[in-house]
């Protein structure tokens, strides 16, 4: 089994986990058409509206 030859530092071990800290929740925008919030540059799934155009009335 491998067995570390020194104890990990404070700031190496802090260092490593800061980078969790840096996530934040997604950005959200408003739907234009039903003013729902959706993700940026998707569909949005109430409505199915993207840049103004349905996009899934053909299906």
């Amino acid at each position: 089994m491998a067995v570390p030859k020194r104890k990990t530092s404070k700031a190496k071990r802090d260092s490593r986990r800061s980078q969790n800290m840096k996530m934040s929740a997604p950005a959200l925008s408003i739907c234009p058409q039903c003013h729902e919030p959706k993700l940026p540059h998707r569909v949005c799934p109430n409505c199915n509206y993207y840049d103004g155009k349905d996009v899934m009335a053909g299906r």
